[in-house]
């Protein structure tokens, strides 16, 4: 049975800081691609300050990535029965910080304000975390924008991380494309529009892929699971979408733009893998896993990922060889690359570079303790329709049985209960999620316990099935 070990956490300590034993304040942003996006012209999209809010909980995944010497902070106060039943499975938990309810309220509403807007707010906080650099702990965000550089520069923490600009630089997907050309790795066939005029260059081509029955996919430069991406399936709809856009910039007098066009890859699998790349500027591969996905949004991942030895060898060369190129412009730390199998088996590796944590980086302590050697794991989310709040002790009883609480067993170790109440309003319905990873013996056991927990979810009062 897999021993209650932090080898990642701790490699990751050494890797970024040169000391494994330096205590860490996490700081679980996860809003950090809007900041990095924020003057960048944006495609047509839709979206609800609930879902802001449920972005913004996802910050109580950091209280799994960090260890029992570490530190994390939150925007609001995580349920003590769920802490509780993450220390009695046996994790070692770090000190948790919560910035205070006025904090919140002083900024733009507390159902989309950002965690690091809230501590920026907690005058008190702040001075908690001053106390914490003094003796020596080090800040390590989601990821990294101005807004955490203003948190370090206001508590003295340092940053365990390259500065905002670096990180910027190399998360955008136009940089995504042209390093890959640049390394020579198969992706799809498109193209990068820093320009109005770039797009209306390309334009031609991307009608022609278009002529031939294949669909093309445009993507913003820093959008997210599924957002800021339009799947293209007309020449008509094509250049509808070049109007809008030189219409806007026209609006604006700024012809800079961040997009790339591509082919749209008819894929058998998505795949997410991870490696580490240290102050020295060498790579170290972490990990591969076959990532669930639905319509371009991310639902969760399955390990270990089914793969060939020739396509895992390829995947791990990549990876080495991405994490090397990003440390000569600078950057060091946690390196996600999104990749896809096409229906013929073929790797593309690079689909999408993100270098940052990742929902697969805050698995890492759960697959430590938890995942023993010939077993299997699926994260995921279930979706839930409510009426009203719930506590995880609501959650407990419903899930019975199935709530994994020690090694050795099969069942659902939940990793993240904030994002279920984040978007409740005063007496009205609200859509909330529960984080958490499924481990069972064998695939027909991960299914079978995945399809369970779903149906008794949906016995919480106005809950809807998951799928």
């Amino acid at each position: 049975m897999p021993q209650p070990t932090e080898a990642f956490s701790r490699r990751l300590k050494q890797t970024l800081i040169g000391s494994a034993h330096t205590p860490l304040v996490f700081l679980g942003n996860f809003e950090v691609e809007a900041q990095w996006g924020r003057d960048e012209p944006r495609l047509p999209q839709f979206s609800t300050d609930g879902a802001a809010a449920v972005v913004n909980a996802m910050d109580e995944f950091a209280v799994l990535l960090a260890g029992g010497d570490d530190h994390v902070v939150l925007a609001r106060p995580p349920d003590e029965q769920y802490l509780r039943y993450l220390a009695d499975a046996g994790f070692d938990l770090p000190t948790v910080h919560v910035a205070a309810p006025l904090s919140i309220q002083r900024i733009q509403g507390d159902r989309t304000a950002t965690v690091t807007d809230a501590v920026l707010a907690d005058e008190v906080l702040l001075g908690r975390l001053a106390k914490l650099a003094e003796q020596g702990a080090m800040l390590l965000p989601h990821g990294v924008s101005t807004a955490e550089e203003t948190l370090a520069a206001k508590t003295g923490l340092g940053l365990a991380a390259p500065c905002a600009q670096i990180c910027r630089h190399v998360n955008s997907k136009v940089y995504s494309r042209k390093v890959a050309d640049e390394l020579g790795l198969r992706q799809p066939q498109g193209w990068t529009a820093e320009s109005v005029d770039e797009f209306a260059r390309l334009l031609p081509e991307a009608a022609a892929l278009l002529d031939t029955g294949r669909k093309v996919v445009v993507k913003e430069a820093f959008g997210v699971s599924g957002k800021g991406l339009q799947v293209i399936d007309s020449k008509q709809r094509l250049e509808r979408l070049y109007r809008m856009i030189a219409k806007q910039a026209e609006r604006t007098g700024n012809q800079h733009i961040a997009f790339i066009v591509e082919s749209w890859v008819d894929k058998q699998t998505d795949l997410n893998y991870q490696c580490t790349v240290g102050l020295d500027g060498r790579a170290s591969f972490d990990f591969v896993k076959e990532a669930l996905t639905e319509r371009g949004v991310h639902k969760g991942h399955v390990m270990p990922a089914r793969l060939t030895d020739e396509v895992q060898a390829e995947v791990r060369t990549a990876a080495e060889r991405i994490g090397e190129r990003l440390a000569t412009d600078g950057y060091y730390g946690v390196v996600g690359v999104d990749a896809l199998l096409d229906t013929s088996g073929r790797l593309y590796p690079v689909i999408e570079i993100n270098a940052r944590n990742n929902m697969s980086t805050y698995q890492a302590r759960i697959q430590e303790r938890l995942l023993a050697p010939g077993w299997w794991a699926m994260a995921r989310h279930y979706p839930m329709r409510l009426s009203g709040p719930v506590g995880f002790g609501e959650v407990r009883a419903a899930l019975g049985d199935r709530l994994l609480t020690a090694p050795g067993r099969s069942g659902l170790v939940v990793n993240n209960f904030a994002t279920v109440n984040a978007a409740a309003r005063a007496a009205e319905p609200f859509d909330g999620r529960l984080y958490g990873v499924v481990i069972a013996g064998s695939v027909e056991e991960l299914d079978a316990i995945d399809a369970d927990v779903t149906r008794r979810l949906a016995t919480l009062d106005g809950a809807v099935d998951g799928h």
